[in-house]
């Protein structure tokens, strides 16, 4: 029998069946539930793993396109598919951010402003996507999967901003990257990063490359900072919950680091 196996039994009583246990309470039937063997889910989240964090430092679109419909192969819950791809997030975006800002490509008052303002509706996202049924969270993460898709057809077909650091500080593009319209972006980055369990520059990147004209890699390098910042309330609010199955998010957490140097270099 598989180590994940021998787990659950060990964590619930013997009393209690998946059935007992509805997956929108704190102790989701369990925290390693998953009936695929470990050997499969290793080597498995952990490419997934890889693949996210390229997808995070490189385009900016969050790596969730790849790592929640991986937990769900892997036999993970709706809340676990939510919950295990968020400790990912914090180390890619912060791998990816650190090397962005070695080039000096962050925008550093966009993006602290993005992060405390998503920080707060990172949590009240959390807090909801245990209200909300887990099929219903499927198939709003697969909506905003294709919101991804067609933004990033939609960056390549675009004409090319110049990529420069002088045209990001320059006075226009810092007078609309402050203030409420960006608190607000992080606002609504925030709340879907906490109930979706996506990274957050699903949203914000469209944006900030978008109205707000930020070069691409600019958006990118600036989104991953307001992304690690917010994300860190949101696994805190998902770890309480117990949304969190680390049979697969530990794995899941060792391929990204690697993926997103990757992706910050391609």
């Amino acid at each position: 029998r598989s180590l994940i196996a021998v787990i659950r039994e060990t964590a619930l009583p013997d009393a209690c069946s998946d059935a007992d246990l509805p997956e929108s309470i704190g102790y989701t039937r369990t925290m390693f539930a998953s009936s695929t063997p470990l050997w499969l889910v290793v080597p498995g989240a952990v490419l997934a793993g890889f693949c996210a964090g390229v997808l995070s430092a490189l385009l900016g679109i969050g790596g969730a396109v790849v790592t929640t419909p991986m937990v769900r192969l892997l036999g993970g819950t709706p809340l676990e598919a939510v919950g295990s791809t968020v400790p990912a997030i914090i180390p890619g975006a912060i791998s990816g951010a650190w090397r962005y800002s070695r080039e000096g490509l962050v925008h550093w008052r966009t993006a602290i402003t993005l992060g405390l303002s998503g920080s707060v509706m990172a949590v009240v996202g959390a807090l909801t996507s245990d209200a909300v049924n887990g099929r219903l969270l499927m198939v709003m993460t697969a909506i905003v999967m294709l919101w991804a898709g067609a933004s990033v057809v939609w960056r390549i077909r675009r004409p090319p901003v110049v990529d420069s650091a002088k045209e990001v500080t320059s006075g226009e593009t810092v007078r609309w990257t402050t203030g409420l319209l960006v608190g607000a972006l992080g606002a609504v980055a925030g709340f879907v990063a906490g109930l979706l369990g996506v990274g957050g520059g699903i949203v914000l990147v469209p944006m900030l490359s978008g109205p707000l004209r930020l070069p691409m890699r600019q958006a990118v390098a600036s989104s991953l900072v307001a992304v690690a910042v917010f994300q860190v309330p949101a696994l805190v609010t998902h770890m309480w919950l117990g949304h969190v199955n680390w049979a697969i998010a530990l794995p899941l957490t060792l391929g990204v680091v690697p993926g997103a140097q990757v992706g910050a270099k391609l």
